[in-house]
């Protein structure tokens, strides 16, 4: 099954193209590797990592998933009407004012301060009904959480907690994908020590790279995000995940050029020999970093092709050779195999997170598979 969004494929500069069967074949594939008593979410935010949301989750919805994570109230209730029965988080928690209409879309709160407590607790009360939430405990990270003294204070007075019904109790790791890292061990300790002031309560800490750390880390439920969209969780080996995301620019127009000339703006670029260019129609104004000028490559069939000039707003240029059949109508593959995210991402000095939730709004974008 396929489904295409946006404009017509005709119109378009670019199409990008995503694999919801890699998808979920990624997110089995992750669960499979955490043992029986261990579940997968799924993170969704920022759009699915740029790649569709709503697409995204009704695929994994319809292959078993049932507990999925957002980043903030809007991404929380877009997600509501796509997945009216399923469990979802929302790591930001609420911000003051925002309470009730957490409650009203059954959104879980992940509670990151005494005072998001504090408030979630008025609301229960005002309502007289429990609320879910989860809990966040900062292990070594010092960005969103509460103190191993603030958790422990709501343990040990069960009324800083009534009506509400905690469902999770959660961590960040701060490098998970650095395997050797001494953070890593020190997390799981302090982790460990967090869950003994609430026994019995399901945990989560791992998200991509924490699942290939081992056992000591699942908890309960992990948090895949990146690696559900074909990002390599394990740096510093081959990925074992299966690609997700294609992305092919239309060729507008090509020009025979000379040695000595210039390519694009600033005149960055000289070339060596007389070439061929392939103009294409994406710029950075579509994600494509201005980081890559003379730096990145895409293929023009099988033959990769290096990127030469500045990356400009709407178009960038492409050395395809002297001899090149390249004609206009033709596309370069800007992001594929030979050429994914994180392989784009070391080029432009960035990681793959950033190149696949810059990709911009003006691509055609075809779904393949799934239960879109």
């Amino acid at each position: 099954m396929s489904v295409s969004v946006s404009s017509p494929p005709a119109q378009a500069g670019a199409v990008l193209s995503i694999d919801l069967d890699a998808i979920v074949a990624n997110w089995r594939s992750l669960e499979a590797r955490q043992g029986p008593a261990c579940r997968a979410a799924a993170v969704v935010k920022a759009d699915a990592y740029g790649l569709g949301a709503r697409p995204v989750a009704a695929a994994l919805a319809a292959a078993g998933c049932r507990r999925f994570v957002v980043a903030t109230l809007d991404e929380g209730l877009t997600l509501r009407a796509v997945l009216p029965g399923a469990e979802i988080l929302v790591l930001s928690g609420p911000l003051p004012g925002t309470a009730a209409a957490f409650a009203e879309a059954a959104l879980w709160p992940v509670l990151n301060s005494p005072e998001q407590v504090a408030d979630w607790r008025a609301l229960a009360a005002r309502r007289d009904r429990a609320l879910a939430a989860a809990l966040h405990v900062d292990t070594g990270m010092s960005r969103l959480g509460l103190s191993a003294a603030e958790l422990a204070a709501l343990a040990a007075d069960p009324a800083l907690l009534a009506g509400i019904d905690i469902r999770l109790l959660m961590s960040h790791l701060a490098c998970a994908d650095e395997p050797a890292h001494p953070l890593n061990e020190r997390q799981c300790r302090r982790f460990a020590a967090a869950r003994a002031l609430f026994p019995g309560l399901p945990a989560s800490l791992a998200a991509s790279s924490g699942i290939f750390l081992g056992p000591a880390w699942h908890a309960d439920w992990t948090r895949p995000g990146a690696a559900l969209y074909g990002l390599n969780p394990t740096p510093e080996a081959a990925n074992p995940m299966r690609p997700v995301a294609q992305l092919s620019a239309r060729i507008l127009q090509v020009r025979d050029v000379d040695a000595g000339d210039s390519v694009g703006y600033g005149a960055s670029y000289r070339c060596a020999a007389p070439t061929r260019l392939a103009i294409v129609a994406a710029g950075y104004a579509d994600g494509l970093f201005r980081a890559l000028s003379n730096r990145g490559c895409g293929h023009f069939g099988e033959q990769p092709v290096p990127l030469v000039g500045r990356v400009s707003m709407d178009l960038t240029i492409f050395d395809v050779g002297a001899a090149s059949p390249a004609r206009p109508g033709e596309t370069i593959t800007l992001m594929g195999p030979g050429n994914d995210a994180d392989a784009i991402a070391r080029a432009a000095g960035t990681i793959g997170y950033e190149i696949l939730t810059a990709l911009g709004a003006r691509y055609h974008r075809h779904y393949l598979g799934g239960a879109a």
